[in-house]
Parts: structure tokens; sequence; C-alpha cells
């Protein structure tokens, strides 16, 4: 059995915070604001996968309410909904992303952030894909107001021992 899960998020950028995508120190003078670590990627793949599962998003289970989150690193939030995951018996097939942002550059980030993303999902690089994307100087994105991310991934039912 498969199950497929769509997961988005997006955050303000302003200056004095760091920029994280997929775990990946990114140098900028802009980076994400919020509650956590403000990890785009993560919170849209750990919204994917929790989504899969038909548990709610990210916010249900992390309230920015709630200061044990203030920033938490969002990797604890992608291996909290893969810990649900494996408990149902479901393993990642793959996850595809996109991550839209003026600047800087990702280019040169992919691979790591493509690492990052495997090891919080407990799968190996060739399972992730992460495409980069400007917003071509339209809407926040393109105006250097915002990062966005979003995620598709699939589960499938593991094999015995594969869990």
């Amino acid at each position: 059995m498969f199950r497929i899960g769509f997961g988005t998020d997006v955050h303000r950028l302003v200056p004095g915070r760091p920029l994280l995508i997929g775990g990946v120190q990114i140098e900028s003078e802009l980076g994400a604001d919020g509650h956590s670590d403000a990890d785009v990627l993560m919170h849209a793949a750990t919204d994917a996968v929790l989504g899969a599962l038909a548990l709610g998003d990210i916010g249900t289970h992390f309230p920015n309410s709630d200061d044990r989150w203030r920033n938490a690193e969002s990797s604890e939030f992608l291996l909290y909904a893969i810990g649900l995951a494996d408990h149902r018996g479901y393993k990642v097939v793959n996850i595809d992303t996109i991550v839209d942002l003026e600047l800087p550059k990702l280019r040169p980030y992919i691979g790591d952030i493509r690492r990052g993303l495997a090891e919080a999902l407990r799968v190996s690089i060739d399972q992730v894909s992460v495409k980069a994307k400007t917003g071509e100087a339209v809407d926040a994105v393109g105006e250097r107001g915002a990062i966005r991310a979003q995620a598709v991934v699939l589960l499938q039912i593991a094999e015995r021992g594969d869990c």
C-alpha cells in the first residue's frame, strides 16, 4: 500500500536570522523568521509525511504557542514524523521538493541540502530530490521578502525487516 503526502511552508525573510534549508546553513544577509529555526524545507517535508499519514500538520504537533519549540531544530520535527510513519509500518520511497528563493542562488548547496534531508528522513540521497527556483522578481519570494518550500513524499508499507 502506498500513501502520498504534500507539504508546503513559507517564512518571511529578515535581517539578523540564519537561513537554514534542509539542515544546511546558507550564507545570506537575510534569514527565515520563525518560532523554531525556521527551516522551511524541513517544515514542508514534515507536513508531507504527516499528510501522507493523515495526521494533520506541523502546527498540530508543534504549535508555535509552545515555548518548548522556540529555536528548535526543525530536523526534530521531521524525525518525529518519520517515527510516526515507522510506527505505522511505512517507509519513505522518495521525496521531491522545491525551494523558492530569489537570492542567494542555491545550486552550490543542493548536494548538502539533499544529504541533510536524506539523513533526517533516514533514506539514501538518491531518494531525495531538491530543486531550487527563483521568484523571477514576482510576489514575496521574488521581492526577497519570503522563502517558500514544497514537498511531495511517497510512503510504502515496509516489508518485514525493513523498518
